[in-house]
């Protein structure tokens, strides 16, 4: 079922604009499509221009409402699996200038990725407040990409996270010599081996040697072919 809003039930702005023209096609969320509507008629530079309640009917309804920007979210309940990414897709095909505003999917990975390659132009969590919301209707209507507040402090804490998280690479912390060593002993050479290629004692390479094994925390052999296989040093068509 749609409701189309007659486009003259628009009010004028303060400014004598024409108020950003919303279609609200939240699908099988009565009370989110309620909130939203609430919200958006509150403020004196929007509008509601059509609510649709049936997925098969959205782009009828765009078509005929032409609004400015589209509210939309996925509706998995009908055990088709997601399909926000397929309907974003249609909108945005169907109008070229149409701003999509979707709101957070719980059925599918990497949302943000998913649905601004489809071609949204904002994301809202379902928690968001009305504040966010007609923030990320003007923002959208004007251009910029808007991305939920919650959401983009979540980005930011877990990027911090990984980068407390993520140890200094002991690699960096070999010598030229070290590092020499360390590919001829992943190869097999012996400390012999090393010391006569390299023009050293094998005192000297033994030396050398430890140093690197202790700074990788490797053991063994095994240990430091495993360890220059995994960092790309060595491949195993090489050995």
């Amino acid at each position: 079922m749609a409701v189309l809003h007659e486009p003259g039930t628009g009010r004028a702005t303060a400014r004598g604009a024409t108020p950003l023209r919303v279609h609200l096609a939240i699908v099988d969320f009565p009370m989110l499509t309620a909130s939203f509507r609430a919200v958006i008629e509150a403020e004196r530079d929007m509008t509601v221009v059509a609510e649709t309640t049936d997925r098969d009917a959205v782009l009828g309804d765009l078509a005929a409402a032409r609004p400015d920007v589209v509210v939309t979210a996925c509706d998995p309940g009908d055990g088709t699996g997601c399909q926000i990414a397929e309907t974003i897709e249609a909108i945005r095909a169907a109008e070229r200038e149409v701003k999509i505003i979707t709101l957070d999917c719980r059925c599918v990975t990497d949302q943000l990725q998913t649905v601004f390659r489809a071609g949204a132009n904002g994301y809202l969590t379902r928690e968001a407040l009305g504040t966010d919301v007609v923030a990320a209707i003007r923002s959208v209507a004007a251009g910029h990409t808007y991305v939920s507040p919650t959401i983009v402090t979540q980005m930011v804490d877990t990027y911090v996270r990984r980068t407390e998280d993520l140890p200094d690479d002991p690699y960096d912390t070999l010598t030229d010599r070290e590092r020499e060593i360390l590919l001829l002993a992943a190869l097999g050479h012996t400390s012999r081996d090393i010391a006569r290629s390299l023009h050293l004692s094998e005192q000297t390479v033994h030396y050398h040697r430890a140093n690197m094994m202790e700074k990788l925390g490797l053991r063994d052999r095994v240990d430091l072919l495993r360890y220059s296989v995994r960092r790309g040093l060595l491949s195993p068509s090489t050995l």
